[in-house]
């Protein structure tokens, strides 16, 4: 079995990459049955020579290798005829910009594995960049306080070596007494979570988030049954309103009461009731003033998310009485930091990491029967066609929805 390394061709460019030079040479030790190629690239963060480096063949020509290794979409002109190929398709939700690209893949007879459903049976996702958009929302949150405050200046983390650089310059600011809530429990908050403990910031229950003052700064973390209630008052079940979130009605807003600064870390399903709406935001005891959306749902659970910003340009505002976009500083407005590609300011840590987690839960599936059916969960086309996991797609593809 023959693999690629990709080049990245999406514009604007985006440095990461499946593997490292050095997490490649720790797969290929792990599979001697594997063989690797790397396509040229003067994209990624590893530059060709640091692959060449580790003994690996780069080259302008990957025709020859069997399975292609991306990260974003591969434009259509670029997609090679009956291979397999790994990227993040960005078409499981019927995302309508990606039709186009969904019908190529099964033109070409391409085997598509979404990196977003490389889950286990449970359908927790195994893989991801999770963790460092949540690292770098929750930095990108403290760079606006300071900036919007005049408190202190923090670089910009695509200006910063990685991770351990990121965290050096955390270090020399200092903190006003701001309550901070972060919602989620999965990869995203705990990415956000690592901020703010290295920050130590002092995690408070619940209880005393809600009905005390501090003169420190504090944090508080919540999860889907502390910021959402049943409709009739009665005990409310996570697993629950997984399954039917209908009965159930945000009750939020005795965070937003007492919160300066709120980290949205949390998934967001279909049909679950919104954090806070636009009128919400407009209620006289609404208190948040500044919110690092790393979920980034535009014009969804997040009211004052009204739409993505982006690595260049990070920071608006939202005026709630308005319900429009403003300066990040204006009166009375919401500073929003709403980044959609957050893990690309941190190409390095995030490559490394992905890789990781690629040669323990993917590069095995192939050598052992896919034991553990991650492949075939992962697997939307074959042989021209919709696997049947992913069948729901059929009116997208032809284009009725």
């Amino acid at each position: 079995m023959k693999f690629a390394i990709i080049k990245e061709r999406k514009n604007p460019p985006d440095r990461r990459v499946v593997f490292s030079p050095q997490m490649l040479a720790e797969a290929r030790s792990q599979f001697p049955d594997a063989s690797f190629v790397v396509e040229s690239s003067d994209i990624r963060i590893f530059s060709d020579q640091a692959y060449a480096s580790e003994g690996f063949d780069v080259s302008q020509d990957i025709t020859t290798a069997d399975v292609m290794l991306g990260v974003k979409e591969v434009p259509i002109e670029a997609l090679i005829p009956n291979k397999k190929y790994f990227f993040f398709s960005h078409t499981i939700k019927k995302q309508p910009y990606n039709r186009k690209l969904l019908r190529a893949i099964l033109d070409k007879n391409i085997e598509m594995y979404d990196h977003e459903v490389i889950i286990k049976a449970n359908g927790a996702r195994l893989i991801g960049f999770g963790r460092y958009a949540g690292l770098v929302g929750a930095y990108n949150g403290f760079r606006l306080l300071g900036k919007r405050d005049g408190l202190f200046e923090l670089p910009k983390v695509e200006h910063l070596r990685d991770l351990d650089e990121v965290k050096q310059e955390l270090d020399k600011i200092t903190l006003p007494n701001i309550k901070i809530t972060l919602s989620g429990t999965g990869k995203v908050a705990r990415g956000a979570q690592e901020i703010l403990d290295h920050l130590q910031i002092r995690e408070v229950t619940d209880e005393a988030y809600l009905s005390q003052d501090f003169d420190e700064p504090v944090y508080c973390l919540i999860d889907v049954m502390e910021y959402n209630k049943r409709k009739d008052g009665a005990k409310g079940d996570k697993y629950a309103f997984y399954k039917d979130p209908s009965p159930y009605e945000s009750d939020f807003m005795k965070y937003a009461k007492v919160t300066d600064y709120f980290i949205a870390g949390h998934f967001y399903g279909d049909g679950a009731p919104f954090l806070f709406t636009r009128e919400d935001a407009k209620h006289p005891d609404f208190k948040i003033n500044l919110v690092a959306d790393v979920s980034c749902d535009i014009d969804g659970p997040v009211a004052s998310t009204i739409r993505p910003s982006t690595i260049a340009d990070p920071f608006y505002g939202y005026d709630p009485a308005t319900e429009t976009e403003v300066a990040m500083d204006a009166p009375g407005a919401i500073a929003m930091m709403a980044v959609d590609n957050l893990p690309c300011e941190l190409p390095k840590d995030a490559s490394e990491g992905f890789g990781e987690m690629f040669v323990k839960h993917v590069i095995p599936s192939f050598f052992n029967g896919d034991a553990d059916g991650i492949l075939d969960r992962a697997l939307m086309t074959q042989n021209g066609k919709l696997t049947t996991r992913y069948a729901y797609l059929q009116d997208y593809v032809d284009g009725k929805e």
